[in-house]
């Protein structure tokens, strides 16, 4: 197990510096202004922009400024283009991103879990036909079009929630924005615990434990529900990296000073280091996400050992 840890851990490393090197290649192709979008309209003098480009580096090859880069960031000291400390914010940033994507997944796993269940028991029925079509239906529909919607129905006509995030009501407005981040995750896994439940309900185990007497409530809670829920769990893990990226849309239109808020803002100005940051904090999170996930795997299913 723990040889296994360490390799995984080799791969995550390999996998977060390729990740930064394509984003910062992505980021150096655009062949922007930096200067001028930070600057807007007004003009930029010849002094300014001087002193900017020597800060940054902005004259040097890609090569050297990617080493700047990452000298910068493991050494924590990383200017954006404001010239604000990138790493000033970072943690209360995280906090709430981590807030609103802890709420989209609690939303998923109550509601999309023990409804992919029930349709799942009643394949066929009522219940599992409408769910399927209304989970069709919430699929289709981006979280751009999603976002603004809810804020519409349940911010201002409503009034159940507030419209945007305000530091009067810290928690209650991210209910919102949590909600909205997590229905799209809620009809993926609500469909996909309906076919992994009804795949084992049919399985010769289940048959077997039900001819010994077991009861359905023991053969369903206990043997069905844990195996499964290894795709469910493989799911939740990575969408748990989807979450946090896929709040740059949902943090965007509530005004969320989260990750995916500062990545809104740090894309509209060609903010390079900030959105190269923020990115490399999201792949920490997914590989450690899918590092979880895999040892996981060996609590739900006995039958898989790492050596």
């Amino acid at each position: 197990m723990f040889r296994y840890i360490v390799r995984r851990l080799l791969q995550g490393v390999l996998t977060f510096f390729g990740a930064t090197f394509v984003v910062y290649c992505l980021m150096f192709a655009g062949g922007g202004d930096p200067i001028q979008a930070l600057a807007g309209e007004k003009p930029v003098t010849a002094q300014q922009r001087a002193a900017l480009t020597e800060q940054f580096h902005l004259d040097d090859n890609f090569f050297a400024r990617y080493l700047y880069f990452l000298k910068d960031f493991f050494t924590g000291n990383l200017k954006s283009y404001t010239g604000r400390d990138v790493f000033e914010n970072v943690g209360s940033a995280l906090q709430l991103t981590g807030k609103i994507a802890l709420i989209a997944i609690i939303f998923t796993i109550v509601v999309g879990v023990t409804l992919g269940i029930v349709a799942a028991l009643r394949r066929g029925g009522i219940f599992d036909t409408s769910s399927l079509i209304l989970t069709l239906v919430v699929i289709g529909i981006p979280s751009i079009v999603l976002a603004p919607l809810a804020q519409y129905l349940f911010g201002i006509q409503w009034k159940i929630f507030p419209v945007n995030y305000t530091f009067e009501k810290p928690f209650v407005s991210l209910i919102l924005p949590g909600l909205v981040l997590g229905t799209l995750s809620l009809a993926t896994a609500m469909r996909l615990t309906r076919a992994s439940f009804f795949d084992n309900l049919r399985a010769d185990y289940v048959r077997t434990a039900t001819s010994k007497g077991l009861t359905r409530f023991r053969v369903v809670g206990v043997h069905v529900l844990r195996n499964s829920l290894i795709p469910i769990i493989t799911f939740l893990g990575v969408e748990l990296g989807n979450l946090m990226g896929g709040a740059i849309i949902t943090e965007g239109v509530f005004n969320i000073p989260g990750i995916g808020g500062q990545l809104y803002k740090a894309i509209g100005l060609d903010d390079g280091p900030t959105v190269i940051t923020f990115v490399s904090l999201l792949v920490v999170i997914y590989i450690v996400a899918n590092l979880v996930v895999d040892l996981l795997y060996a609590v739900l299913d006995p039958r898989i050992r790492y050596e």
